[in-house]
Protein backbone atom coordinates (compact mmCIF):
# COMPACT_ATOMS: atom_id res chain seq x y z
CA UNK A 1 0.00 0.00 0.00
CA UNK A 2 3.05 2.25 0.07
CA UNK A 3 2.59 3.15 3.75
CA UNK A 4 4.55 2.34 6.90
CA UNK A 5 1.51 1.76 9.16
CA UNK A 6 -2.28 1.57 9.05
CA UNK A 7 -4.34 3.37 11.69
CA UNK A 8 -7.94 2.20 12.01
CA UNK A 9 -10.93 3.90 13.53
CA UNK A 10 -12.95 1.34 15.51
CA UNK A 11 -16.73 1.79 15.36
CA UNK A 12 -18.12 1.57 11.84
CA UNK A 13 -14.68 0.84 10.41
CA UNK A 14 -12.98 -2.17 12.02
CA UNK A 15 -15.94 -3.15 14.18
CA UNK A 16 -19.58 -3.16 13.10
CA UNK A 17 -21.34 -1.72 16.14
CA UNK A 18 -23.81 0.39 14.18
CA UNK A 19 -26.90 -1.40 15.51
CA UNK A 20 -26.06 -0.99 19.18
CA UNK A 21 -24.87 2.61 18.77
CA UNK A 22 -28.08 3.56 17.00
CA UNK A 23 -30.21 1.68 19.54
CA UNK A 24 -28.61 3.39 22.54
CA UNK A 25 -28.59 6.90 21.06
CA UNK A 26 -32.18 6.71 19.78
CA UNK A 27 -33.29 5.79 23.29
CA UNK A 28 -31.34 8.71 24.75
CA UNK A 29 -32.84 11.10 22.20
CA UNK A 30 -36.39 10.01 23.06
CA UNK A 31 -35.73 10.31 26.81
CA UNK A 32 -34.26 13.80 26.40
CA UNK A 33 -36.69 15.17 23.81
CA UNK A 34 -34.13 15.55 21.04
CA UNK A 35 -34.77 14.72 17.39
CA UNK A 36 -33.37 11.20 16.89
CA UNK A 37 -32.04 11.94 13.41
CA UNK A 38 -30.22 15.03 14.68
CA UNK A 39 -28.49 12.93 17.33
CA UNK A 40 -27.55 10.23 14.83
CA UNK A 41 -26.03 12.76 12.42
CA UNK A 42 -24.18 14.58 15.23
CA UNK A 43 -22.64 11.68 17.15
CA UNK A 44 -20.46 9.79 14.62
CA UNK A 45 -16.80 9.98 15.59
CA UNK A 46 -17.44 12.04 18.73
CA UNK A 47 -17.12 11.13 22.40
CA UNK A 48 -20.54 10.76 24.07
CA UNK A 49 -20.23 13.92 26.18
CA UNK A 50 -19.39 15.98 23.09
CA UNK A 51 -22.54 14.70 21.37
CA UNK A 52 -24.69 15.64 24.37
CA UNK A 53 -23.02 19.07 24.50
CA UNK A 54 -23.77 19.65 20.81
CA UNK A 55 -27.47 18.74 20.87
CA UNK A 56 -28.51 19.63 24.45
CA UNK A 57 -26.04 22.21 25.83
CA UNK A 58 -28.35 22.78 28.79
CA UNK A 59 -27.69 19.27 30.15
CA UNK A 60 -24.75 18.03 32.22
CA UNK A 61 -22.82 16.61 29.26
CA UNK A 62 -20.31 14.68 31.35
CA UNK A 63 -23.02 12.95 33.42
CA UNK A 64 -25.09 12.07 30.36
CA UNK A 65 -21.96 10.92 28.54
CA UNK A 66 -21.09 8.57 31.42
CA UNK A 67 -24.65 7.21 31.43
CA UNK A 68 -24.48 6.57 27.69
CA UNK A 69 -21.19 4.73 28.10
CA UNK A 70 -22.68 2.59 30.86
CA UNK A 71 -25.45 1.58 28.45
CA UNK A 72 -22.93 0.77 25.72
CA UNK A 73 -20.81 -1.32 28.12
CA UNK A 74 -23.83 -3.55 28.73
CA UNK A 75 -25.16 -3.81 25.18
CA UNK A 76 -22.86 -5.75 22.87
CA UNK A 77 -25.66 -7.47 20.98
CA UNK A 78 -24.78 -7.51 17.30
CA UNK A 79 -21.20 -6.22 17.69
CA UNK A 80 -19.04 -8.08 15.14
CA UNK A 81 -15.91 -7.54 13.06
CA UNK A 82 -16.51 -5.53 9.91
CA UNK A 83 -16.47 -7.57 6.69
CA UNK A 84 -12.87 -8.25 5.69
CA UNK A 85 -11.40 -7.03 9.01
CA UNK A 86 -9.83 -10.31 10.13
CA UNK A 87 -8.36 -11.05 6.70
CA UNK A 88 -6.94 -7.54 6.35
CA UNK A 89 -5.35 -7.56 9.81
CA UNK A 90 -3.84 -10.99 9.15
CA UNK A 91 -2.41 -9.73 5.84
CA UNK A 92 -0.90 -6.67 7.54
CA UNK A 93 0.65 -8.86 10.23
CA UNK A 94 2.00 -11.25 7.59
CA UNK A 95 3.52 -8.32 5.68
CA UNK A 96 5.04 -6.90 8.87
CA UNK A 97 3.03 -3.68 8.54
CA UNK A 98 2.19 -2.28 11.97
CA UNK A 99 -1.37 -1.22 12.67
CA UNK A 100 -3.26 0.43 15.49
CA UNK A 101 -6.80 1.24 16.53
CA UNK A 102 -7.59 4.91 17.28
CA UNK A 103 -11.04 5.44 18.76
CA UNK A 104 -13.17 8.07 20.45
CA UNK A 105 -14.39 5.34 22.79
CA UNK A 106 -12.89 4.96 26.24
CA UNK A 107 -10.58 2.04 26.99
CA UNK A 108 -13.24 -0.17 28.59
CA UNK A 109 -15.74 0.20 25.73
CA UNK A 110 -13.04 -0.24 23.10
CA UNK A 111 -11.80 -3.47 24.67
CA UNK A 112 -15.35 -4.81 25.08
CA UNK A 113 -16.27 -4.14 21.45
CA UNK A 114 -12.96 -5.30 20.00
CA UNK A 115 -13.23 -8.44 22.15
CA UNK A 116 -16.76 -9.10 20.90
CA UNK A 117 -15.40 -8.76 17.35
CA UNK A 118 -12.43 -11.07 18.03
CA UNK A 119 -9.83 -8.35 17.41
CA UNK A 120 -6.82 -7.82 19.69
CA UNK A 121 -4.73 -4.82 18.67
CA UNK A 122 -1.16 -4.50 19.91
CA UNK A 123 -1.62 -0.72 19.89
CA UNK A 124 -4.89 0.81 21.07
CA UNK A 125 -5.33 4.57 21.42
CA UNK A 126 -8.52 5.45 23.27
CA UNK A 127 -10.13 8.69 24.41
CA UNK A 128 -8.66 8.19 27.91
CA UNK A 129 -5.12 8.76 26.60
CA UNK A 130 -5.90 12.04 24.86
CA UNK A 131 -6.63 15.66 25.64
CA UNK A 132 -8.55 16.23 22.41
CA UNK A 133 -11.01 14.01 20.55
CA UNK A 134 -11.55 13.83 16.81
CA UNK A 135 -11.50 15.93 14.59
CA UNK A 136 -8.30 16.95 16.43
CA UNK A 137 -5.35 14.89 15.09
CA UNK A 138 -3.95 14.03 18.54
CA UNK A 139 -5.11 10.39 18.49
CA UNK A 140 -3.57 9.62 15.12
CA UNK A 141 -0.38 11.50 15.94
CA UNK A 142 -0.09 9.54 19.20
CA UNK A 143 -0.60 6.20 17.43
CA UNK A 144 2.08 7.04 14.85
CA UNK A 145 4.47 7.99 17.63
CA UNK A 146 3.83 4.75 19.54
CA UNK A 147 4.41 2.75 16.35
CA UNK A 148 7.56 4.76 15.62
CA UNK A 149 6.43 5.90 12.17
CA UNK A 150 6.07 9.27 10.49
CA UNK A 151 2.35 10.19 10.46
CA UNK A 152 2.69 11.26 6.83
CA UNK A 153 3.62 7.64 6.04
CA UNK A 154 0.41 6.30 7.62
CA UNK A 155 -2.91 5.32 6.10
CA UNK A 156 -5.87 6.25 8.29
CA UNK A 157 -9.02 4.19 7.71
CA UNK A 158 -12.21 6.00 8.70
CA UNK A 159 -15.95 6.04 8.18
CA UNK A 160 -16.85 9.55 9.38
CA UNK A 161 -16.02 13.06 8.22
CA UNK A 162 -14.89 13.88 11.77
CA UNK A 163 -12.41 11.01 11.74
CA UNK A 164 -11.22 11.72 8.21
CA UNK A 165 -10.56 15.34 9.21
CA UNK A 166 -8.47 14.08 12.15
CA UNK A 167 -6.45 11.83 9.85
CA UNK A 168 -5.82 14.60 7.34
CA UNK A 169 -4.85 17.02 10.12
CA UNK A 170 -2.28 14.46 11.26
CA UNK A 171 -0.80 14.51 7.76
CA UNK A 172 -1.86 10.96 6.90
CA UNK A 173 -3.53 9.66 3.76
CA UNK A 174 -7.16 8.70 4.42
CA UNK A 175 -9.08 5.69 3.16
CA UNK A 176 -12.78 6.42 3.53
CA UNK A 177 -15.75 4.10 3.95
CA UNK A 178 -19.45 4.98 3.60
CA UNK A 179 -18.90 7.50 0.82
CA UNK A 180 -16.94 10.06 2.85
CA UNK A 181 -14.49 12.31 1.02
CA UNK A 182 -11.11 10.57 1.16
CA UNK A 183 -7.80 10.17 -0.64
CA UNK A 184 -8.75 6.54 -1.19
CA UNK A 185 -12.51 5.84 -1.32
CA UNK A 186 -13.30 2.22 -0.42
CA UNK A 187 -16.52 0.24 -0.16
CA UNK A 188 -15.21 -2.23 2.42
CA UNK A 189 -12.01 -3.32 4.14
CA UNK A 190 -11.73 -5.99 1.46
CA UNK A 191 -10.73 -3.23 -0.98
CA UNK A 192 -7.64 -2.61 1.16
CA UNK A 193 -6.89 -6.33 1.30
CA UNK A 194 -6.46 -6.27 -2.47
CA UNK A 195 -3.81 -3.56 -2.05
CA UNK A 196 -1.73 -5.71 0.32
CA UNK A 197 -1.27 -8.41 -2.31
Amino acid sequence: MGVDAVLFDMDGTLVDSDAVVERVWRAWARENEVDEDLVLTTMPGRPAADTVRAVRPDLDAEAHGRAQLAQEYRDLDGVVAAPGAHDLLAALDHAGTPWAVVTSADDRLARLRLGAAGITPRTLVTRDLLTHGKPHPEGYLHAAEVLGVDPTRCLVVEDTVTGADAGRAAGARVAGLKGIDADLPITSLTDLLELTR
